[in-house]
């Protein structure tokens, strides 16, 4: 099991305001960037928890570890095989916000209430995943769609995983002033 990193998440978080700024997490990937726009209009406690994370390295060097073609993938995991997280779970915060390709949600087991830090990415819209998983962003622009559709068509093997390894390099947050 990961570390309990949520002392150094929450101190990461301490700087964050919604009011005055927008914010952005740049993946830069083995494959490219992607720049995800954050809503904390609807998820506040899963951007909080995402930028805390992005803050301290927790996603640096860390693979997607499921790709399903035509529906989504999926990093985050410390572990890199699904299992992993950050030592501690945040509490669901469901929303209206439609699944569909480019917006990004929080990763759980059948437990609502266990998201920790694994995040996917969908590929195309998936109305059974409404109201069920915590959407909180979505894909800043076309570049950056592109870059997950095309890890989105990695061969994969066993349990979903690429075949070849796709990486986040690391994870880079932006505060836009609104």
């Amino acid at each position: 099991m990961a570390k309990n990193v949520k002392a150094d998440v929450q101190a990461a978080q301490k700087d964050l305001d919604f009011e005055k700024n927008d914010y952005q997490i740049v993946l830069d990937t083995s494959l490219g960037p992607i720049t995800l726009d954050l809503d904390p209009q609807v998820a506040p406690g899963h951007v909080k928890n995402m930028l805390g994370l992005a803050k301290i390295g927790f996603y640096d060097g860390v693979i997607f570890h499921r790709v399903i073609k035509g529906f989504m993938i999926q990093g985050g995991c410390p572990d890199g095989i699904g299992t992993g997280g950050p030592g501690y779970t945040i509490p669901a915060e469901f929303n209206a916000t439609p699944h569909e390709a480019g917006v990004v949600s929080m990763a759980r087991t059948s437990d609502p209430n266990s998201a920790g830090s694994q995040f996917f990415i969908c590929l195309g819209r998936h109305t059974h995943l409404d109201r069920q998983y915590t959407a909180f962003g979505r894909t800043a622009d076309a570049e950056s769609l592109a870059v997950v559709r095309q890890i989105g068509d990695v061969p994969t093997g066993g349990n979903d995983q690429p075949r070849t390894p796709v990486t986040i390099n690391s994870a880079r947050v932006v505060a836009k002033a609104k």
